[in-house]
C-alpha cells in the first residue's frame, strides 16, 4: 500500500467539479475524454473521479485510449451515491473505468451517517472488505472531520490511508492537518486554486503576484506548491494543454518556510468555501 502511495506526491488530475454531468444517462463527454488523455500525455499519472461525477466511463475510455499501461497510473474513484452497497458500487465504477481494479477507493463523504458513527463504521468495514478483495489497492476518505476519523478509527483494521478534503489558503481547517499527520493520514486538496478561480480580490491576490514574478510562474502554480510544501496532494484540471503543462512546473521550485508561513497568514485573514456550503455556516472554518 505504502509503495502505491508514493505516486501521490505527484498533482492529481481531477475529472469532477467543471467536468460533473448532472444526469448520468448524458452523452459522453467527448472533451473530457480528449483533455484526460492529454493530461496523461503531458505527464499526469495520479487521475481522481468518483461515481457522482458521472464521468467514470470518461475516464475509463481515456485510459484505454491512451495506451498507457495499468500498472503505471493512480486511479482514484469514489462511493456516495451507493453508500449503502460498497461492494456493489465499486463493482459498478470498474465496469464503467473498465478496470479491474482502482489504486485508491474512497468514502466521497460523511453526511450520509447523519453523525451516526455506526453507520460509519459499517460503511468502513465495507470499504475494508473492498481492499481485502483486491479491487481496491488503498481505502480511504474524503471530506472527513476530526468526529468522523474518530469514528471508524474505533472499529477500523485498516487505517485510512487518505483524506482527501477541500484546502486551500483561505480553508486551513484549523488543525485538521496536524491531528490527521499525528494519525498518519495524508491529506489531499480538491480546490487548491479556489482563491484565483472562485475568490478573486482576496488579501491573497498581491502575494501570490508577487511570488509568480518571483519563481516566473503562475500564481495557480504558488498555491499549487503551497499544497505540496506541506505534504498535501493538490487536485486539480484543465481542458487546456498549456495550462496542465503549466501545472507542472510547481516541481521545479520550492517556496521557503517563511513564503509558506506568510502565505497561510493572510489567507486565514479571509475565509472562503467553495464546495458543500450547504453544510456550514458561513464563518465556520473547520
Amino acid at each position: 500500500m505504502t509503495t502505491r502511495l508514493t505516486r501521490l506526491t505527484q498533482l492529481g488530475y481531477g475529472t469532477g467539479t467543471a467536468w460533473y454531468k448532472s444526469d448520468a444517462n448524458s452523452p459522453k463527454d467527448q472533451q473530457l475524454i480528449e483533455a484526460t488523455k492529454t493530461a496523461i500525455r503531458v505527464g499526469y499519472t495520479h487521475l481522481d473521479g468518483a461515481e457522482v461525477y458521472n464521468t467514470e466511463e470518461e475516464l475509463g475510455d481515456a485510459i484505454k485510449q491512451s495506451k498507457v499501461p495499468r500498472d503505471q497510473l493512480f486511479v482514484t474513484t469514489k462511493v456516495i451515491a451507493y453508500i449503502d452497497d460498497i461492494p456493489g458500487a465499486i463493482d459498478r465504477s470498474l465496469k464503467k473505468l473498465g478496470l479491474d481494479y482502482v489504486d485508491l477507493y474512497l468514502i466521497h463523504a460523511p453526511y450520509f451517517a447523519n453523525g451516526d458513527e455506526t453507520k460509519l463504521q459499517k460503511a468502513w468495514a465495507e470499504m475494508e472488505a473492498v481492499a481485502a478483495s483486491g479491487k481496491a489497492r488503498s481505502i480511504g476518505v474524503s471530506n472527513f472531520f476530526k468526529p468522523d476519523i474518530e469514528a471508524i478509527l474505533k472499529t477500523a483494521k485498516v487505517r485510512p490511508a487518505i483524506n482527501q478534503i477541500e484546502f486551500h489558503p483561505y480553508l486551513q481547517h484549523g488543525d485538521l492537518l496536524a491531528y490527521l499527520k499525528s494519525k498518519d493520514i495524508r491529506v489531499a486538496a480538491y480546490g487548491p486554486l479556489v482563491p484565483i478561480v472562485k475568490a478573486k480580490g482576496g488579501p491573497l491576490d498581491p502575494l501570490l503576484h508577487t511570488l509568480a514574478k518571483k519563481y516566473a510562474v503562475g500564481p495557480g502554480e504558488i498555491l499549487l506548491r503551497w499544497s505540496i510544501e506541506q505534504n498535501v496532494v493538490p487536485i486539480t484540471t484543465s481542458s487546456k494543454e498549456q495550462r496542465l503543462r503549466d501545472f507542472l512546473k510547481v516541481f521545479t521550485f520550492h517556496l521557503t518556510p517563511d513564503e509558506v508561513e506568510e502565505i497561510s497568514k493572510v489567507g486565514d485573514t479571509h475565509h472562503f468555501r467553495a464546495f458543500w456550503t450547504d453544510k456550514f455556516d458561513a464563518a465556520d472554518r473547520s
